[in-house]
């Protein structure tokens, strides 16, 4: 009996023993699932810098902190590196050099990119949008050193000076090469501007490096030309269009997911506001495009949607609007100088 009974005391601490363990191992795991299975909750990181004379705003959703601000870094310094490559005012821009030779060789991948895209654009819209329209800008800019700006000249002084610079005008008159690798005018004195598609093209290059390193829900804001990737993790992405007549109102409100929204307008930018001299040109007349208050493009990347908005603008509502229902992916508003708002044929699904 006393043996049976001693016998008994160590199979109960023996049972004790591997439930204790079997407890812990049980913990071990818990712990070690947990490591492996566990997702931060997905969070906002937004950081804004000062680019291209506006800010630009990059918003991305993801469930690291390190991880965001390293994507948020890397994107700015992308979109740094372009800029530095696309300027017009760098004296070390390969955009400048250009300018300033009429020629440059062995361009970068971006350079080219950037002029074969405008090139493609002036086609499509019938030379409305021209990156070569910076002889007729230089025309009209404000000179503190003028006895005169341009736009206080007799209309026909204006009409003579401007059809002595037409000749420097055309998207055709800028030649690629491939061996080697050059960008040239093949007529003395022209010139590029990249204004109307740089601000887009430099936001897809930061765009880009965000979703190479995975970020699955993102946009960026450069001064009201945005792009996105996804939405956000709940909704879509909302853009509100402002009034051109009054700040503080909204026209209409977007919703997008993966789409890039750009706009482009007169109404704040004048060279001379009391003659209503606005920065955006119309490359065929050597005058201020007047027909347009606001457009804004919905387009599937922002350099489609930052040049066709300047195209647009130039083009006028009723053609403008004519083209952009030709076009698959892109839809449009127009605001005419009269305040008519005119919407492209799918823009309905955009809305609310």
């Amino acid at each position: 009996m006393k043996l049976s009974g001693a016998i008994d005391k160590l199979n109960n601490k023996s049972k004790d023993t591997i439930i204790v363990i079997m407890v812990a191992v049980l913990a071990i795991l818990v712990v070690i699932g947990s490591a492996f299975f566990y997702e931060e909750p997905i969070r906002k990181f937004e950081e804004t810098r000062t680019m291209m004379d506006t800010f630009v705003t990059i918003t991305v959703y993801c469930g690291n902190e390190e991880t965001a601000q390293v994507a948020i870094t890397a994107a700015y310094e992308r979109m740094e590196e372009v800029i530095a490559i696309t300027s017009i005012w760098n004296e070390t821009a390969e955009a400048y050099q250009l300018n300033l030779n009429s020629e440059i060789t062995n361009p970068s991948e971006e350079l080219i990119e950037l002029i074969e895209t405008s090139i493609y654009f002036s086609e499509v819209t019938d030379g409305s949008f021209d990156i070569t329209v910076k002889p007729l800008l230089d025309l009209w800019e404000y000179k503190p050193e003028a006895e005169s700006q341009f736009w206080e000249l007799d209309s026909t002084v204006q009409l003579e000076i401007i059809n002595e610079t037409m000749p420097r005008i055309g998207s055709d008159m800028i030649e690629i090469n491939t061996s080697p690798s050059t960008i040239r005018f093949t007529k003395e004195g022209m010139s590029i501007t990249t204004g109307g598609i740089a601000k887009g093209y430099v936001v897809d290059e930061g765009l880009k490096i965000l979703e190479n390193m995975r970020i699955e829900y993102a946009l960026i804001n450069a001064g009201g030309d945005l792009a996105t990737i996804g939405s956000k993790p709940d909704s879509s992405w909302t853009v509100a269009l402002e009034n051109p007549e009054n700040e503080n109102e909204f026209i209409t409100r977007f919703k997008i997911s993966g789409k890039s929204v750009a706009t482009s307008g007169n109404y704040r930018r004048y060279y001379n506001e009391s003659e209503k001299v606005g920065h955006i040109l119309n490359p065929k007349t050597g005058y201020s495009a007047n027909e347009c208050w606001s457009v804004a493009i919905i387009a599937d990347n922002c350099t489609y949607a930052d040049v066709l908005a300047t195209g647009v603008f130039v083009m006028g509502p009723n053609d403008g609007m004519q083209l952009i229902d030709s076009l698959e992916g892109v839809e449009c508003l127009i605001i005419d100088s009269e305040s008519k708002i005119s919407r492209s044929q799918g823009l309905s699904e955009f809305e609310y």
